[in-house]
């Protein structure tokens, strides 16, 4: 379900243009983060032969047991997650 806002400004400059310049700026962070995280989560996934998809599933059935790096690892594919959701959510935002 589309959620709308509504922002008002008492200044006499418009906020339209502020408005974009936040979001694409939030962007650009969101796409430095996400390969920062992605180039973490490729270093276990050749390291350990093995998807982080795949980690979240053996871990979460028992099939294998933690460590500091899997948990580690879970850690960045959570975040990688997070960061897509956020990168979507802003890249959808349409200003009227």
């Amino acid at each position: 379900m589309p959620e709308q806002i509504t922002l008002i400004s008492r200044s006499k400059t418009g906020i339209r243009p502020l408005v974009q310049s936040a979001i694409q700026s939030e962007l650009k962070m969101l796409e430095l983060g996400l390969r920062r995280t992605e180039l973490n989560i490729k270093a276990f996934e050749n390291k350990y032969s093995l998807t982080s998809e795949e980690l979240a599933k053996r871990i979460s059935s028992g099939e294998m047991a933690e460590s500091l790096d899997f948990i580690e690892w879970l850690g960045e594919y959570k975040t990688w997650q997070l960061l897509q959701e956020n990168y979507r959510a802003l890249k959808e935002i349409e200003i009227c």
